[in-house]
């Protein structure tokens, strides 16, 4: 990985943006906040995340967060005050959920690898955004949990993305106690990739995220895609799926110059193409 990083950051910012080699590192700043999930947050980070689909510099998403919290969810003080409008905040929680799914399907739809980094508490859409990344590494301090049960609002949007990350069992405890998982659990469930030291967490994060910014990218996209596409199909449509996939995928310039390197022994030169 390279030495160097360029930033675009200022002292107010709730979202920085970070690129490190071919590594756009996105923290959540909103720390005084526990980095809620705000319409406004909501919105830089939709921003950002359409924004890195479409730059070719940009091969790996890692998606980090200041302060104690990765993300306490969303902002119930402003979905309080939201109840004060004449329809008692109906139009505000449309558009709030409608905000958060459209994130949510911008990580998993994105072209770019996402890696969550989480070094502190990731609750309800908190966590739910941890699901949605790709892959999570997470510092042995880091705790999740989908609570909303303990306050009376069931944590059904999270749940989208739990489930489809851990078994039902799993999930279903996690949403029907409201408990705090610790690391080592959530990465027993499959909520995480790993749990490491915390003093090692970004090392450990940017290191996973420059081996996955070395391949091909435009192999990176189509397998990304892949693995979403196939996952909710019938057994047969999914091998016909990915089989289709494979042979447009053979048919490309990385395919026949990787397979070509590997039989050379020496380093592919990709084109993303």
């Amino acid at each position: 990985m390279e030495n160097h990083a360029s930033s675009d950051k200022a002292p107010n910012d709730i979202l920085l943006s970070e690129m490190v080699g071919g590594v756009l590192r996105l923290t959540l700043n909103d720390h005084k906040r526990r980095n809620a999930l705000s319409e406004t947050m909501l919105e830089q980070l939709a921003e950002a995340f359409s924004q890195a689909a479409l730059e070719p510099a940009v091969r790996v998403i890692v998606l980090a967060a200041n302060g104690p919290a990765f993300c306490a969810g969303h902002d119930l003080k402003e979905i309080t005050a939201a109840r004060t409008a004449d329809d008692n905040g109906q139009a505000d929680f449309q558009k709030l959920f409608e905000s958060c799914a459209t994130v949510m399907q911008l990580i998993v739809g994105n072209p770019k690898p996402v890696i969550a980094e989480v070094a502190g508490v990731a609750t309800a859409a908190g966590c739910q955004l941890v699901a949605s990344c790709d892959m999570a590494v997470a510092s042995e301090q880091a705790r999740f949990a989908t609570p909303g049960v303990n306050i009376g609002l069931f944590c059904s949007t999270p749940m989208v993305a739990l489930s489809r990350n851990v078994a039902n069992k799993h999930a279903m405890e996690m949403l029907l106690t409201g408990d705090m998982l610790s690391a080592d659990k959530a990465q027993q469930i499959g909520l995480i990739n790993r749990a490491v030291d915390a003093e090692a967490l970004t090392e450990q994060t940017m290191a996973l995220a420059a081996k996955i910014a070395s391949k091909s990218s435009m192999t990176l996209a189509v397998g990304k895609r892949a693995f979403y596409e196939q996952a909710t199909m019938p057994l047969a449509d999914a091998y016909d799926y990915a089989s289709k996939v494979m042979v447009d995928n053979m048919l490309t310039h990385d395919a026949a110059e990787g397979i070509g390197a590997f039989i050379e022994k020496r380093a592919p030169d990709w084109q993303d193409k």
